[in-house]
């Protein structure tokens, strides 16, 4: 298959014409930082992002708060403890 065939084919997942949605993505942010890393330094670095949730946009630092970790050895221990304070689920569009 050469490359011009995928370029024919379109984009693997559609985007849709739909409304914007307010916020980075989890998974941007925890992409940027490197671990082990301490809140204080996740706060420092990317506290005023805006992330998505199921709630509406959030201001990191804000969720970092509520959560009782200080220490995050690993990418999938930072996001499981947003989770936890965020939630899981769809997240709403900016006119929702």
């Amino acid at each position: 298959m050469s490359d011009s065939d995928d370029e024919a084919e379109g984009p693997a997942v559609p985007l849709g014409a739909g409304e914007s949605v307010e916020g980075a993505p989890l998974a941007r942010v925890s992409s940027r930082l490197h671990y082990a890393i301490g809140k204080r330094e996740i706060a420092r670095r990317e506290g005023d992002t805006v992330i998505r949730t199921p709630d509406g946009p959030r201001e990191l630092a804000s969720v970092l708060e509520e959560t009782d970790e200080v220490y995050f050895d690993t990418r999938r221990a930072f996001e499981a403890a947003v989770q936890d304070v965020v939630g899981v689920g769809p997240v709403p569009t900016a006119d929702e």
